[in-house]
């Protein structure tokens, strides 16, 4: 018998909010504990997807509503209530139908020993590209971490959607990129 390893993903539908990036940080760093992934490689994968679910809540649009999104992509809606809300706080919105809408985060391990991290929301005024910040700047480097932290990354479109993943080598034998420009998909 040979063992033959399997690829897994997981997929979430988080609320379009910065506390929403704690909580698929945390889930993601379990669920690659479990795989017995190397600590280094988690490391990267966690900053890489804080990095991603940050800029899409700070600067994309909203997706759907999260029931929706979780029925659609079959994801695992993450109940507001649960993220960013102080304990003994109402986490009912202002007007109780209301929905801000969310973000779809996924991970996935290939057969191949990549793990490729993409967060996919409604898109935003401009297409997603590293920046370059001042020495005093307080913001803009998150895409240029994700481009020296992963072995590529890039961006997809499709309608009312745009995604933007990064692959890392979760296995010893793959040798990060050495440069060169981030490839669209």
């Amino acid at each position: 018998m040979v063992a033959r390893e399997v690829p897994t993903s997981s997929t979430m539908a988080v609320p379009h909010g910065p506390a929403s990036v704690g909580v698929a940080r945390r889930r993601l760093r379990r669920d690659l504990g479990d795989r017995e992934i190397p600590e280094p490689v988690i490391d990267d994968a966690v900053l890489i997807l804080s990095e991603l679910l940050s800029n899409a809540c700070r600067y994309a649009r909203p997706l759907g509503p999260l029931p929706a999104l979780g029925r659609s992509a079959r994801a695992e809606v993450v109940d507001s209530v649960l993220v960013g809300v102080p304990t003994g706080a109402s986490a009912a919105p202002a007007d109780a139908g209301q929905d801000a809408g969310g973000v779809l985060v996924r991970w996935q391990m290939h057969t191949d020993g990549i793990l490729t991290l993409e967060v996919t929301d409604g898109g935003a005024q401009t297409r997603p590209s590293p920046a370059s910040p001042s020495l005093s700047s307080r913001g803009g480097r998150g895409l240029s971490i994700v481009d020296q932290l992963s072995s590529d990354w890039g961006v997809r479109d499709a309608p009312g959607e745009v995604t933007v993943w990064a692959a890392l080598p979760a296995r010893a034998r793959h040798a990060r990129r050495t440069g060169g420009d981030a490839r669209s998909a």
